[in-house]
């Protein structure tokens, strides 16, 4: 592949097949207009309630990853979740895919996340309900 974008693009389709195939029972958080916020972009995202535990898988709609330690979860509806992790995850950043178990159908902050392809294992924090985000 000659461009970057191509590149990235034939990534993720590896990446899907491998999660279909392989990572059966798992869900697939891949991030696909993920990007660190400008510090402008940041300055507006507040708290909008108290932060909760879990969030119900069937309702994620989108994630987006925007460094190695901070992931926006788009609920079906547009509210947004931010979930600060507790320790910096190597290369979700930069791989901005992520694959996770839930069998009860919540995702929660005792759960954790494994870095597709890289296969770093990284704890969740708790889900802040935010505002701001585009």
């Amino acid at each position: 592949m000659t461009s970057n974008g191509s590149n990235k693009a034939g990534r993720r389709a590896r990446i899907g097949l491998i999660g279909v195939t392989l990572l059966a029972g798992l869900t697939i958080g891949s991030a696909i207009t993920a990007r660190p916020l400008s510090p402008a972009e940041e300055a507006r995202v507040q708290p909008n309630g108290k932060p909760v535990p879990c969030l119900q898988t069937y309702r994620i709609d989108e994630t987006r990853v925007r460094d190695n330690q901070t992931i926006d979860f788009v609920m079906k509806g547009g509210q947004v979740y931010r979930n600060r992790l507790p320790y910096s995850c190597s290369n979700l950043g930069f791989e901005e895919s992520f694959a996770y178990s839930a069998p009860t159908q919540e995702l929660c902050s005792s759960d954790t996340i494994t870095v597709i392809p890289h296969g770093a294992t990284c704890g969740l924090g708790e889900f802040q309900p935010v505002s701001g985000v585009k």
